[in-house]
């Protein structure tokens, strides 16, 4: 047996929308890949003796026969393979329990899939289920334990805490979104601009002034000491020389502890003497350089959480103690209470278990006792000075008793030292009382409360004191999301992703958007390359200034590691056309509509999925969803649109020349078809088809139909806003055609829009991803043979095929097409382009399929500032007109619309090397 592969899934996914967290786990079985269960002599019986727990798990709803009873009926190895990784978690404490088995397209390989709480966790239980079912097919022995204890360790490491985990669930509760953005406790709650951060249970909307105030203890001491709340008589001190006078001020009983510490470290309690003194005095040290000695207070020990300054829980606490019982000694003792199973080594359960530290054995030597004492019959024992949960000791909840007197006490407190969470620890000898200078006091304050003993106190009533937690981060029920716009399709995705980017922005939100060829921010890349997958949409959603996400949505980063987000509030389905079949178990464009399937599904139930209802694939997939529909088609008499909108359903279309948005039967005109730029005056299909999607996204965003009409008007095709999709170059004698089109559906559009250019050589500068199939890539060259007149073959990315299987599959496409096709192979693409450009024939249209995008329009847009050095400068009489220059095939420059839009230029660049628009110097 061999692991191919494991990925780590984080967000919805192929496998399941509602599961987010899963391995996928590709596995070769080799001779074992057809081997039932039940075909291996004595393999029930070993599993069942090995991993007796798995009985109870059930492969389906009708399975009440338990998993043995499967397993000896006969099950593949991988779907028991799946149940053992499921389970090892479990044993471990990881609750996991959904999971898939399929078969791959590679003989002999499985899809094993199952969710995770912990990634690593779920990494180790993947490997070793696997060596696991080897070991017992082969009847070898296997040490389990082993295994379980390495679990532990993980889940010890990277589990989150009581308090943190709490808030989470809380969260969840609210629909508000969570990443986890460390190993430990650091979690970004919401999306963008409406994002919190917490630790534990600091928050990024906590003072780091008033942290730091209540980390020195002193300090605090004397800041609310002047306002008149009660705080033990107590001194700083830093040499054993200052104890004397410390101790004839204060007098004795005293508490000696380090100025800065926390989890009752260094605290010494009840010192009586001068040489227990000296000895507490030293330990205090270890923690801090200063050290505090003040008062003893009588009293027990409470502690008051106070969450947006005011009160919502109170706890009684009781310090880690042992009972005697006249028999066990006190290791003993401590022993019987840690069998309890609701204490755990850490934070993972609601108590801690007991351990004999230095403050246990200091206790002991006060009272000449060691871990081998008996204690007698009825004698309590208290092992910690502290009464830490952290450190063994136990709660009640005592909030429904607290004097009103006590409660406003401890928010003024919060108030005073500007805290919106934090925990008082407060002695008093009666709570139901008011608390002054004789009858309690304010021990310390603590920035970072923990929430386990309120949340699950030895005794009293349980607080959800994370709903508060919730309700001050995210006041009036918000849920911290931002708009997110999911697109995804074969084609059209970057354009449309674009467009829709750019509409938002000229409202005025601060959007960012993810592309194939980067990520923006505000107006500005900050990421170049393929960021169409989920690690770029978590850059978008992670930055405090975005209020609004566009997120194009590739087939590789949803089978590599599912979506980037939970939920969108748009998702958009351009089309599902013939695209990377035959990669990833991909092999029919039913599959691949499957994976984009998984956008629309995540759509928030009261957004919009906007469909392609020209697409069948795509149409189809409102059957499975459960959120609003909207549809889009170029046939304003499509009978899906009308029936959909016969119910009151929403839709854009082209009727007589324009956009139209419908609803229900009423009816909005956007825009003539040949007053967007973006269109080519009509000649180009494949973007009015992009046009439509984006105008309801907008729409359903609360856009006007009026600021979307306007953004339509002024949204160019050009290397700024839509780099390598249908950037024209326009040069003196030829004009050059960059566009990123790579299959099947692209060279269709692209068909389309060349059928409208009328030039005497039309060359064609192509290539495809060598991961293609053999009949994808002759079905491009036939393409590419009926368009153009000369061919220039270039190579880009080599997978699977080298560079002369691509020429040769592409050769035969061509000669099928038109034999008389002139082809010349040059493998470098900028040589390519190189080539293309000097021998440029006049009135010639060159295509350019670029792969590096950046580096092409860099290129071409040098090589055009050469041919136009002289740099000529219209004046403003020799700006063309809009119709003019929509007339022209559709051919133009940007700079040109947006001067011919403006009355108010002044001087206009005619040598057109430039075709980046300043959108801050846009003239409205």
């Amino acid at each position: 047996m061999d692991i191919i592969d494991i990925r780590i899934l984080r967000g919805p996914n192929y496998w399941s929308n509602y599961r987010k967290k899963l391995i996928h786990m590709r596995l070769d079985l080799g001779n074992s890949a057809e081997t039932s269960s039940n075909e291996i002599p004595g393999f029930p019986e070993r599993l069942e003796k090995f991993m007796p727990s798995l009985n109870s798990h059930r492969c389906s709803e009708q399975d009440e026969g338990g998993f043995f009873h499967r397993v000896r009926t006969g099950t593949l190895l991988g779907h028991v393979i799946e149940h053992v990784a499921l389970e090892l978690q479990s044993l471990a404490g990881m609750e996991c329990g959904f999971g898939r088995t399929r078969s791959a397209n590679g003989k002999g390989c499985y899809h094993v899939v199952f969710d995770y709480e912990i990634e690593k966790a779920g990494i180790y239980a993947a490997k070793a289920a696997v060596r696991i079912i080897e070991s017992l097919r082969d009847d070898l022995p296997y040490d389990l334990e082993s295994d379980l204890i390495e679990l532990n360790k993980i889940a010890f490491r990277e589990s989150l805490g009581p308090s943190t985990s709490a808030i989470i669930k809380e969260a969840q509760k609210k629909d508000i979104p969570f990443r986890r953005l460390d190993n430990r406790s650091l979690i970004m709650l919401g999306h963008g601009i409406n994002q919190k951060k917490i630790r534990a249970t600091i928050f990024s909307t906590t003072s780091s002034i008033a942290v730091e105030t209540v980390s020195d203890k002193e300090l605090t001491r004397k800041l609310l000491s002047d306002q008149c709340i009660p705080f033990p008589k107590g001194v700083v001190l830093e040499g054993e020389d200052e104890l004397i006078s410390a101790i004839e001020e204060i007098g004795f009983s005293v508490v000696i502890k380090p100025n800065n510490g926390n989890h009752g470290r260094g605290i010494t309690t009840c010192v009586n003497s001068y040489k227990d003194v000296i000895e507490a005095f030293r330990i205090a040290k270890t923690v801090s350089d200063e050290v505090i000695i003040e008062k003893h207070i009588e009293g027990s020990d409470y502690r008051f959480l106070l969450i947006n300054y005011k009160l919502v829980a109170v706890s009684k606490r009781l310090p880690a103690m042992v009972k005697g019982d006249g028999i066990s000694s006190i290791q003993k003792l401590i022993d019987n209470v840690n069998l309890d199973p609701h204490r755990g080594l850490h934070h993972e359960k609601i108590l801690t278990r007991i351990t004999v530290d230095e403050n246990t054995m200091n206790i002991l030597k006060r009272k000449n006792l060691t871990v081998n004492s008996i204690l007698p019959e009825g004698q309590v024992l208290n092992l910690k000075y502290t009464a830490n949960i952290s450190s063994g000791g136990t709660a009640a909840d005592v909030t429904a008793i607290v004097h009103p007197h006590n409660v406003a006490l401890a928010e003024r407190i919060a108030r005073l030292i500007e805290l919106n969470i934090c925990g008082l620890d407060i002695i008093a000898k009666d709570i139901t009382i008011p608390i002054d200078e004789n009858t309690g006091a304010l021990l310390e304050i603590n920035a970072s409360p923990g929430l386990r003993m309120h949340l699950s106190p030895s005794e009293g009533v349980r607080r959800n004191v994370a709903s508060p937690i919730i309700e001050m981060l995210f006041p009036d029920n918000a849920d911290g999301r931002i708009p997110i716009v999911a697109v995804t399709g074969t084609n059209g995705k970057t354009t449309v992703t674009r467009l829709i980017a750019y509409i938002a922005r000229a409202v005025e939100y601060v959007v960012g958007f993810t592309t194939t060829d980067g990520i923006y921010i505000d107006g500005k890349i900050i990421g170049r390359g393929d960021c169409s997958g989920p690690e770029s949409a978590g850059v978008i959603l992670r930055d405090s200034k975005v209020d609004f996400a566009v997120l194009e949505c590739a087939r590789g980063g949803i089978l590599r590691a599912g979506l980037g987000f939970d939920k969108c509030s748009v998702s958009i389905v351009t089309n599902v056309t013939s695209d990377h079949l035959g990669l990833k178990d991909i092999e029919t464009i039913e599959d691949l509509a499957h994976v984009k399937s998984v956008v629309p599904k995540s759509t928030i139930d009261n957004g919009y999925a906007i469909l392609n209802a020209d697409d069948d694939l795509v149409y189809n997939m409102k059957e499975d969803l459960d959120c609003n529909v909207g549809l889009f088609s170029v046939d304003a008499d499509n009978e899906r649109i009308r029936e959909h909108c016969s119910k009151g359903g929403l839709a854009a279309i082209t009727e007589n020349n324009c956009f139209v948005i419908c609803k229900g039967n009423s009816k909005i005109k956007i825009a003539e078809i040949t007053e967007v730029p973006l269109t080519f005056s009509g000649a180009s299909e494949c973007n009015i088809k992009n046009v439509l999607p984006s105008i309801l996204a907008s729409y359903v965003n609360n856009i006007s139909p009026q600021q979307i009409t306007q953004c339509l008007k002024t949204f160019i095709p050009s290397p700024e806003f839509t780099p390598g999709r249908m950037n024209l170059f326009r040069f003196k004698k030829f004009k050059v055609l960059l566009d990123y089109a790579h299959n099947e559906g692209a060279y269709l559009e692209l068909k389309k829009y060349m059928d409208h250019i009328s030039a005497i050589v039309k060359v064609g500068v192509i290539s495809v991803p060598g991961d293609r199939r053999d009949g994808d890539l002759r079905k491009l060259g036939f393409y590419a043979g009926q368009i153009f007149n000369e061919i220039i073959i270039k190579h880009d990315i080599v997978r699977t095929k080298n560079n002369q299987q691509i020429t040769d599959l592409l050769t035969e496409g061509i000669r099928e097409a038109n034999e008389g096709v002139k082809t010349r192979v040059i493998s470098n693409e900028s040589n390519a382009v190189k080539y293309a450009l000097e021998n440029a024939k006049e009135d010639s249209f060159i295509f350019v399929c670029a792969n590096d995008v950046t580096n092409v329009i860099q290129q071409v847009t040098e090589a055009l500032k050469i041919e136009n050095e002289a740099g000529k400068i219209h004046s403003l009489n020799e700006i063309p007109s809009v119709n003019e220059i929509l007339s022209d095939n559709g051919m133009f420059s940007d700079n040109e619309i947006q001067l011919a839009m403006s009355k108010k230029a002044n001087s206009y660049l005619a040598d057109n090397s430039s075709y980046w628009v300043d959108v801050s110097r846009r003239i409205e």
